[in-house]
């Protein structure tokens, strides 16, 4: 214990030194006398005595204090008599006023006579009967005498630099001042006081020297030879560290970046698409046909301004409707419906990123391997899974000999890129065939979650484009992967900036590769 002790010693800072020392001396000191007879400034002060209470060598407490005293229209009243008193004052020699000769009849200002009416009503000193005022008997009874409250506007008066206690009949008068505006000002004072634990007792028992003690060898020390005979402070090694909050990205922006870089690493390119964009290229280039329930309002957002947007190329146009309508050359019979430009000339706010993908397939010769990551928006309720604006990610690859088989092994090297086993199950996309929806295994939970869709695209997809040659797609929503990720229940927590969760995630949280 002995050599405890004095380790605690060696590594005490001298202030910590100094401030025991005085509460060995005065154990009632303040910070205040502490700083005075010692030297040190308030800050110095507190900081030992921080020190020293979490080393459990002393204890702080901390007292607050109200202090209370009149504002300026408080002191205006205690010379004058609130509302309610200067009214009463003529009640008792008249027993009842017109309300509407009240502010001539008492001299109150007519800004204030109702708030009086209100008191005089609330202390039962008046009652109100057809527009006349009339006094009560406990009106008269107070006529001659002073409520709690005048008594206290009184008392305060006289104690102009503020009172800290009261009786507790003044305190139930402080009470009724506080209920009404700019009488009462209330400071609060706060004052520390220490006590010496146990371990402090034994340290002061063993008795310690104060002297100056080096912190840091400087190149002065080295140069003058004052090294030789400056005492230096140990450091205690398992002291507890400040908190420091470094800035760092937000965790949907962390798990973005981790998936662009996967991407890129795989030998993806990128593309990114307009939030604004057709009916055309939002539905109609994937096959989706134009009754669909999905393009209803409840699910979409159409817009006013711009009402409409520009189709693209008419031959696509024409290829597109054809498909529709009877499946052209794909071998499909289509929907068999009459497809119409001006639903496809309609401005959404894009439900999905697969949009993008089918203008890269037409504006870019294949082989493509190409990815997007941006946010969608859809008429969704909130609620603890669904928010109307999220994220999606998606990926498209495109040339000869592209199979489901390639499919599949992509999405194993994308998951497991991100820390995941995956496994597979038979799906069903208007715009894919085959389709599959991919599963992660979560250990923590013992249970295989769905998190992505993917799958071929279909030819009434690929030869209106203008793509002979097969394509494989996949896409997943980031907002479901942060939940995951960060063990989140609501997904409206990835939006609350609540600085306490955000402030616990670790920092590093880097690409899985």
């Amino acid at each position: 214990m002995s050599e405890d002790i004095e380790k605690t010693i060696s590594e005490l800072h001298i202030y910590e030194k100094k401030l025991l020392k005085e509460l060995e001396a005065n154990p009632d000191a303040t910070p205040e006398v502490i700083a005075e007879n010692t030297g040190m400034d308030i800050k110095s002060v507190m900081s030992a005595a921080g020190s020293l209470a979490s080393k459990d060598i002393i204890e702080m407490q901390k007292d607050v204090e109200e202090v209370y005293s009149l504002t300026d229209a408080g002191r205006e009243y205690a010379e004058k008599g609130l509302p309610e008193r200067r009214i009463l004052d003529v009640l008792a020699k008249k027993d009842h006023i017109g309300m509407k000769d009240l502010a001539n009849e008492t001299g109150v200002d007519k800004k204030e006579t109702n708030i009086a009416i209100g008191w005089l009503r609330r202390k039962n000193w008046a009652q109100i009967d057809k527009g006349v005022v009339n006094i009560t008997d406990l009106g008269k009874g107070f006529a001659s005498k002073m409520d709690i409250d005048e008594e206290t506007l009184d008392y305060l008066k006289a104690n102009a630099d503020g009172v800290k206690l009261f009786t507790d009949d003044l305190m139930n008068g402080v009470k009724k001042l506080a209920g009404r505006k700019n009488i009462l000002n209330v400071k609060r004072e706060t004052s520390h006081s220490f006590t010496i634990l146990p371990k402090g007792e034994e340290i002061l028992k063993h008795g310690f020297e104060i002297k100056e003690q080096a912190t840091q060898l400087t190149h002065e020390h080295l140069k003058d030879g004052e090294w030789k005979s400056l005492e230096y402070r140990p450091y205690d090694i398992n002291a507890e560290a400040p908190v420091v909050f470094a800035g760092k990205k937000h965790p949907l922006r962390v798990i973005i970046d981790e998936i662009r870089e996967i991407f890129l690493n795989m030998g993806f390119s990128e593309d990114n698409g307009e939030y604004v964009e057709s009916a055309f290229w939002n539905f109609d280039s994937l096959f989706q046909p134009q009754d669909h329930a999905a393009r209803e309002m409840q699910d979409t957002f159409y817009l006013k301004n711009p009402l409409t947007c520009d189709l693209p190329d008419m031959d696509l146009v024409k290829l597109t409707a054809e498909t529709h309508e009877t499946g052209a050359d794909t071998g499909s019979i289509g929907w068999q419906y009459d497809w119409s430009e001006d639903i496809a000339r309609q401005s959404v706010l894009r439900t999905h990123t697969t949009g993008i993908s089918t203008k890269h397939l037409f504006e870019h010769e294949p082989p493509i391997k190409m990815f997007s990551v941006g946010r969608v928006f859809r008429r969704e309720t909130f609620d603890y899974k669904h928010l109307p604006e999220f994220h999606q990610v998606e990926g498209l690859v495109c040339g000869e000999g592209i199979s489901y088989q390639n499919l599949l092994g992509t999405l194993k090297e994308f998951y497991k890129k991100l820390g995941f086993e995956v496994r597979f199950r038979p799906a069903y996309f208007p715009y894919t065939y085959l389709s599959t929806e991919s599963e992660i295994y979560l250990e923590e939970k013992e249970s295989w979650i769905e998190l992505g869709g993917a799958g071929m695209f279909r030819p009434e997809v690929l030869k209106p484009l203008g793509i002979n040659q097969p394509a494989l797609a996949f896409g997943m929503g980031i907002e479901r992967l942060a939940m995951i990720r960060y063990d989140v229940e609501d997904i409206r927590m990835l939006y609350k900036s609540d600085l306490k969760w955000l402030r616990e995630l670790p920092i590093d949280q880097g690409v899985r590769l």
